[in-house]
């Protein structure tokens, strides 16, 4: 593997993963579908979530989350999960991108991915409380709209355009640390 095509796997995990800080579930099924197609090539976990079985999961997760995340209440809670959630997902997509052009061990993808999908996920988890509290909570479903666009864009920029995402990616962690 050439070093164009490293630092390209590279950057598109770090999109990825950004991705997954604003919705776990579309970047994973997205990236899953994607395997199975032959349209990317990526490593493992990608061999289980591309199969039937999991590309019906993550459907159903991506479903439940895209629905539940609009509800206020309920939103609160997927949110909490999400701290949980929210890295796994970015570190399984680090790892699954990384896995196949670049030689980067699987723990430090993990960590890495795990990192930047926590950080971007606590930025928006934080927002929350100032639209319930501003909106009556009917600025959730609203946010939560944007959050599955920026999420659904960026996993398309991840695959197409990675030196792009990346930057998307460095500019909302650079947004979220100076503003915590």
């Amino acid at each position: 593997v050439d070093l164009a095509s490293g630092i390209a796997s590279v950057f598109a995990a770090v999109g990825l993963s950004g991705a997954a800080g604003f919705n776990a579930y579309l970047p994973l099924l997205l990236s899953a579908v994607l395997d199975r197609l032959d349209v990317v090539d990526l490593g493992e976990p990608f061999g289980a979530l591309s199969s039937d079985a999991g590309i019906a999961i993550l459907a159903a997760l991506f479903v439940a989350d895209f629905v539940g995340d609009k509800v206020p209440g309920v939103d609160h809670v997927f949110h909490i999960v999400g701290t949980v959630v929210h890295p796994v997902a970015g570190a399984l997509l680090f790892v699954g991108q990384t896995g196949v052009d670049t030689g980067i061990p699987a723990a430090v993808a993990a960590i890495l991915g795990a990192a930047t999908a926590e950080t971007l996920h606590g930025g928006r988890a934080a927002l929350r409380p100032a639209s319930t509290t501003t909106t009556a909570g009917f600025g959730n479903p609203v946010l939560s709209l944007g959050e599955d666009a920026a999420s659904l864009v960026l996993t398309i920029v991840a695959f197409a355009l990675p030196l792009v995402a990346l930057l998307i990616v460095l500019a909302l962690l650079a947004a979220v640390i100076t503003a915590a």
